[in-house]
């Protein structure tokens, strides 16, 4: 029973961490006046995704093989969200005269391509990409993200060996 009651708090401790950089991301948007870039927005949605999941796994409890997919389900979503911040970071690092010329917002592209074919020239980046906004303790948002991610990707494979440990 005791280890049921930690791993809800363990999938409770991943929703609260993407609920907060959610919450403070729209604090950066709507208070800070921060546009977020085509790729703040996916790493948006990968934060989602993974708070729906980690919610839904803490309401559930699950036992040995729940835990094993949710645990898979998470690492896999954070590891994608990890890829998108550490594209987003680099487009941040390369010199001024390298940067992709600014692209239209992510809206335009879906109303206008494929859902494939948006989807790559979001993930090739644009100029909006490369500007690195607010930053603490000298890493900007995408690079901080990327912490979480690998937080929240490190979360979701204890949780899982957790479950896998327990009997039954």
């Amino acid at each position: 029973m005791k280890k049921s009651i930690a791993s809800r708090l363990g999938y409770l401790i991943g929703f609260l961490v993407c609920a907060g950089l959610l919450a403070f991301a729209l604090y950066l948007q709507y208070v800070e006046h921060q546009e977020p870039c085509p790729l703040c927005i996916l790493q948006r949605v990968a934060f989602i995704v993974l708070m729906i999941v980690f919610l839904i796994a803490a309401l559930h409890g699950p036992g040995r093989v729940g835990g094993l997919i949710y645990g898979v389900v998470l690492f896999v979503v954070a590891a994608i969200g990890a890829a998108v911040a550490t594209r987003h970071v680099w487009l941040q690092h390369l010199p001024k005269d390298l940067v992709p010329q600014c692209g239209p917002g992510l809206e335009y592209m879906l109303k206008r391509f494929s859902l494939s074919r948006a989807l790559g020239k979001v993930l090739a980046g644009s100029g909006e990409c490369a500007e690195t906004g607010w930053t603490f303790l000298g890493v900007s948002t995408p690079g901080w993200g990327l912490v979480w991610f690998l937080f929240l990707a490190a979360l979701a494979v204890y949780l899982a060996r957790s479950a896998m440990r327990r009997a039954g």
